[in-house]
């Protein structure tokens, strides 16, 4: 049996200590904050209930194997699933709207057909066999194996099968998701739609490699679902079957330092001079954990160096307590493109904030988070720049902007504004500070391609010390957490032969 350290109590994190501790360790989990769940987290007023991460669940499959492999007790025992019907409704800038059927292309491309005109279904589902495609490529080097020492290749050849066009006399294969909007969609509305799925995962649509799609792709293909009573059910969950587990959580402890014995981990060091001591050590994300470790260099020639985590944009989150009933038949959630495509680029370009962004709307059909029946609880939700690029803490910026949310929103629930009784305006300094995360930056998933994201291994240059969470690989996601938490878990269990579960 081996003693194991845990740095942070996030999804990833709580999803390795349970599997490690299923496999006969002795795991340890210290928390700096004094709660569990890393970005997924609530907030709570007068009745009224708030998820302020994730609002829906792609993959469940994810946690469906964690719960199996670590206690009697499925997932589906312990929290509420509930497929979102529709997956979503979006709303474009020049009125369009389309409310596409959850997990089912031939209604999706009916639904299509219906709003944008014949044509445009047809387009999108051979869009989509394209992106099962790339998602079949990608899928296990992606998401289901540790990185590959050769992860170059990963960036090398471009994993979608985009068509070809000829440009400047020469022929071109489509490798960016714009031009697969532009060359293959050839609808403004369409490649709006595809692009909201980049611009949700904090990807610049602009740059975002062709093997983006697929993120529209799971969502087509394996469903959304709710977790009734809020997202973060399923992080109690998670806890508590870590809990069941005999894990032991120490909140309100931050670590400062990776201690090292003969050159490997050997513990940590608490902020209050406590130390200790480890077998192993398992961290969240190496541009974190090279802090800890005195500035060590955690990553080798041959690995993915850690990108610094503000080069990536946060989230904007708007909670509105609202009067008057939800109208029956309401979408769960809302996408409102924006009016000027180009405006949400220049988040990622400069920095800035555009007039109306992109704007999901979440009104869950679910009495836990409102008080009674006449009342409403409603999510913004937007992609911004991070603290460090944008002075959230400058007075009035995040009111502002968050009037700028609630106008876009109204764009699909008329008359938002008039039932406001108090809103909750939450900005990256909010998911700094809960999370860590250097200017509260979100990461992005792994994607491969030229102009993909790939993450730093879950293994590093210092024997027994592992990097697991989003901004490790396989990247950013409720699924990708729980599926770093599965990478992590097998190579200490099995050691570094360990190429995923088959």
């Amino acid at each position: 049996m081996a003693r194991i350290a845990v740095i942070g109590a996030g999804m990833g994190a709580m999803a390795a200590a349970a599997r490690l501790a299923v496999a006969g360790h002795r795991v340890v989990v210290y928390e700096r904050t004094e709660t569990y769940g890393g970005a997924v987290r609530r907030f709570e007023r007068d009745g009224f209930r708030f998820d302020t991460g994730p609002g829906l669940l792609t993959l469940p499959a994810v946690y469906r194997d964690l719960f199996v492999k670590t206690g009697r007790k499925p997932l589906e025992e312990c929290v509420e699933l509930v497929q979102v019907d529709p997956s979503a409704r979006h709303v474009f800038a020049d009125g369009t709207e389309v409310a596409l059927p959850n997990a089912s292309r031939a209604g999706v491309v009916a639904a299509l057909d219906e709003a944008l005109g014949a044509g445009a279904g047809e387009r999108w589902g051979e869009f989509l066999v394209r992106a099962r495609d790339a998602w079949d490529r990608t899928r296990r080097p992606l998401l289901e194996e540790p990185l590959w020492p050769n992860w170059q290749v990963l960036a090398d050849k471009e994993p979608y099968p985009g068509t070809s066009y000829k440009r400047l006399l020469r022929t071109h294969r489509v490798t960016t998701l714009h031009e697969i909007g532009r060359r293959e969609l050839r609808d403004p509305r369409l490649a709006q739609l595809l692009e909201g799925y980049a611009l949700a995962y904090g990807v610049d649509p602009g740059l975002a490699p062709a093997s983006a799609a697929v993120l529209a792709y799971m969502e087509h293909a394996f469903g959304t679902w709710y977790v009734r009573g809020g997202i973060r059910e399923l992080a109690r969950a998670v806890y508590e079957r870590c809990a069941e587990r005999r894990v032991e959580f120490v909140f309100g402890a931050e670590v400062v330092r990776v201690l090292e014995k003969d050159g490997r981990a050997a513990g940590v060091e608490l902020a209050d001079g406590t130390a200790a001591e480890a077998d192993f050590v398992v961290g969240s994300g190496p541009w974190r954990l090279a802090g800890l470790t005195a500035g060590r260099e955690l990553y080798g020639a041959q690995d993915v160096p850690p990108a610094p985590e503000d080069r990536h944009p946060g989230r904007a989150v708007v909670c509105l307590a609202l009067r008057g009933a939800r109208e029956p038949g309401a979408a769960h959630r809302t996408v409102v493109h924006a009016t000027d495509p180009e405006g949400d680029l220049d988040l990622f370009r400069h920095g800035v904030l555009p007039d109306l962004p992109q704007v999901v709307v979440d009104r869950p059909d679910d009495p836990a988070l409102r008080p009674d029946a006449d009342h409403e609880s409603l999510v913004l939700t937007a992609t911004v720049p991070s603290a460090t690029e944008y002075d959230w803490a400058a007075p009035g910026a995040a009111d502002t902007f968050a009037d700028r949310l609630v106008a876009a929103a109204e764009r699909a629930v008329p008359g938002l504004r008039e039932r406001v009784l108090w809103r909750e305006v939450r900005t990256p300094l909010d998911t700094e500070r809960e999370t860590g995360a250097t200017g509260g930056a979100v990461p992005p998933p792994a994607l491969a391609g030229a102009e993909g994201v790939l993450h730093p291994a879950n293994t590093t240059a210092v024997p027994g010390l592992f990097s697991v969470g989003g901004w490790s690989h396989p990247g950013g996601g409720l699924p990708h957490a729980g599926m770093s938490g599965a990478l992590v878990a097998g190579l200490i269990v099995e050691g570094p032969e360990f190429r995923g579960s088959r």
